[in-house]
């Protein structure tokens, strides 16, 4: 059923428990014959103890009792007030006279000011306690923000997590300078291409037209006026890239202007190290890409 705001009021006040005995056994009442408008009661309840739950109990100073008791006038006992006995009044002799017809005094109705002084009342009350309502809340957001360690765990607010993305301008890489020899007879096309990188002293052979015999293995030589003999650089395998990191232990000037040499040598390379066969191909190294 619909309810008035008469009714929604006095659930209210129930709730809060502001009504006379006579109100509160009106509610009580409803309440037993009505189950909608006892969840409207609940509802307050839920409402309103909330903030309840929010508020620990203060216990007053002795004082203050005792300017309560001064103000209600039992700040002591009192004697009773004594009044001194009057004479009885003398009662005069009238001659009976036929009674006369009295009319009724005419009573006012004054329910519909109780009920609008009532109502004005309710409202009152629960507009006081929205306003204290309001006022808790603003102050719990405020300690929130400002001093979330004072409130309990339940309500102090989630620690946030931002991400922020920094971007740092990552400087160009430094390329190295690259040397290639062509290895190739006199006048003939090239059998194998070396490429050195000058900062790892890394080099690769790749096979592009030399085909070794059966039984037999080419093998790159270092050859340099600064060295006593020629030195292996190992064994070109069978693939077409070869990769090797021996040319570390050489200084930089040797490598750049060494002669590099391949050999035919006995399957798996020189036994001990020195070449066993005139160099069939020969190249020197060129720069093709400086350093940046």
């Amino acid at each position: 059923m619909a309810y008035s705001e008469d009714h929604i009021a006095l659930a209210a006040e129930y709730a809060l428990g502001t009504l006379d005995a006579d109100e509160r056994a009106q509610v009580e009442t409803m309440m037993a014959v009505d189950t909608e408008f006892t969840a409207i009661v609940r509802a307050w309840e839920h409402r309103l103890g909330a903030l309840n739950q929010m508020v620990g109990s203060v216990e007053p100073r002795p004082i203050v009792w005792e300017n309560i008791r001064a103000a209600v006038g039992h700040a002591e006992l009192q004697t009773p007030m004594v009044l001194p006995e009057a004479p009885p009044p003398a009662v005069p002799v009238v001659a009976e006279q036929p009674a006369a017809v009295v009319e009724p005094a005419p009573v006012a109705d004054t329910s519909n000011v109780i009920q609008l002084a009532g109502r004005e009342r309710r409202w009152r009350n629960i507009a006081s306690f929205a306003s204290a309502l309001a006022a808790a809340l603003i102050a719990m957001l405020a300690v929130q923000l400002f001093q979330p360690d004072l409130l309990p765990e339940g309500l102090r607010p989630k620690p946030r997590t931002q991400v922020v993305e920094v971007k740092t301008q990552v400087p160009p890489a430094q390329s190295s300078a690259q040397y290639v020899a062509l290895l190739q007879p006199n006048g003939g096309a090239p059998a194998f291409i070396l490429t050195v990188d000058a900062a790892t002293m890394n080099f690769t052979v790749r096979k592009v037209g030399a085909a070794a015999e059966p039984g037999k293995s080419f093998e790159l030589w270092l050859i340099s006026d600064k060295l006593p003999q020629p030195r292996s650089l190992g064994v070109i395998g069978a693939a077409d890239f070869t990769a090797r990191p021996v040319l570390a232990s050489y200084d930089a000037n040797t490598v750049n202007t060494a002669t590099y040499a391949v050999t035919v040598e006995q399957e798996g390379g020189s036994p001990d190290g020195k070449p066993h066969s005139a160099p069939v191909y020969t190249g020197k190294l060129i720069e093709t890409v400086p350093a940046r």
